[in-house]
């Protein structure tokens, strides 16, 4: 009897430990993206529901930071797949582990290693079994089109394999619209739209499995096009991107966006908005220079342009803060530590002005 307290009483330590390591990240991200941000516009947030299973399925513009834009604004502790060229490194696989994170096979990493998504997906109907919550990207991999892309049916596989496993369970699909002002850009303005609740449950039909899968892909994949910016990806779309971008549009505006579209019609060219903080700018490279060098031979190195935004923040969040401290101390030698607390709260102030009222023009 003790020994089976001792082992409740060590779960519990370890669920706790593992919730306050969860929430710490979380934090240092969601500040760390307020000060990469211009500005972050959430929507919907009040149809998620406070209870229950729950699939977030989110678009997938700008790589790694998708995931941590969602999830840095959402109320609940989350699990997450993403692709397994992630964890190939052990260490960084065990961090990612403790941050709910899990590794999703494709055909691109090996026949081979599709059947390991079955122990995944088992993972998964345990997760909606508890009642909480999963993260996916149904357009399985990233892209910067301004496009809903055609979704992977894998997800199906997870919601109706749960229902199927567990006849008792209800689980609920909040499609989560992502659109940036300009992927490519520091500071970024994003908009993350939470759609309306799908109940997987009436989508449902063991004996029409084929069908069931269709009617769920089409309903996620119509409120997904409503949530982001979507240009159909058909000959005309270079022409109607075009066009939004020579009107300099304001693309986290997503309804009003994807009326243009429809109608085919554009506002009057709105000149580029001039950036009066560059002398700005300017200052915080002079001090930050080592940071800004580090980034500069990075950047070089990034083949995929979705990955910029993800190594730029990542960069930006440890190179920064610490490089500031270092800098402080250095000033304590000198100068005492309230000099050297004023010069830390000045620079991290300097970054927070220029993020917040510099210009975020769309793409070129």
């Amino acid at each position: 009897m003790k020994l089976k307290s001792l082992s409740l009483i060590q779960i519990n330590n370890h669920i706790i430990l593992k919730t306050i390591w969860y929430y710490f990240w979380k934090l240092f991200l969601k500040i760390g993206l307020h000060f990469y941000s211009k500005k972050i516009i959430v929507s919907g947030k009040e149809q998620i529901p406070k209870k229950g299973a729950v699939l977030f399925m989110v678009n997938h513009p700008n790589g790694l930071i998708d995931p941590l834009m969602v999830t840095t604004h959402l109320p609940r502790i989350n699990h997450y797949l993403v692709r397994a060229a992630v964890f190939k490194k052990p260490l960084i696989k065990k961090f990612l582990g403790t941050l709910n994170l899990m590794p999703i096979y494709r055909i691109r990493d090996g026949a081979s290693q599709l059947g390991k998504n079955q122990e995944i997906f088992e993972n998964c109907f345990e997760i909606f079994k508890k009642g909480q919550t999963l993260m996916i990207f149904p357009e399985g991999s990233h892209n910067r089109k301004r496009t809903i892309r055609p979704l992977s049916k894998g997800f199906t596989r997870i919601v109706f394999g749960a229902l199927d496993k567990y006849k008792d369970l209800k689980i609920t699909i909040i499609p989560v619209g992502l659109t940036y002002q300009n992927a490519s850009q520091y500071p970024a303005k994003v908009a993350i739209n939470y759609g309306t609740p799908i109940l997987v449950n009436d989508f449902y039909n063991p004996k029409k499995t084929n069908i069931s899968v269709v009617q769920l892909k089409n309903e996620v994949s119509f409120q997904l096009k409503k949530l982001s910016v979507h240009i159909p990806d058909d000959e005309s779309y270079k022409e109607v991107l075009a066009k939004l971008n020579k009107a300099n549009v304001d693309f986290t505006q997503v309804e009003s966006v994807n009326k243009m579209i429809v109608n085919q019609s554009f506002l009057e060219l709105k000149p580029k908005t001039t950036h009066y903080l560059k002398p700005l700018f300017y200052l915080i490279i002079i001090n930050s220079l080592l940071p800004y060098i580090i980034w500069k031979i990075t950047s070089k190195k990034i083949d995929e342009i979705e990955f910029i935004d993800t190594f730029r923040f990542g960069l930006n969040a440890v190179t920064f803060p610490v490089f500031y401290i270092f800098q402080s101390l250095i000033i304590q030698s000198f100068w005492g530590w309230r000099i050297a607390g004023v010069y830390f709260f000045i620079s991290l102030l300097l970054i927070l002005i220029h993020s917040k009222f510099s210009v975020t023009n769309s793409e070129v």
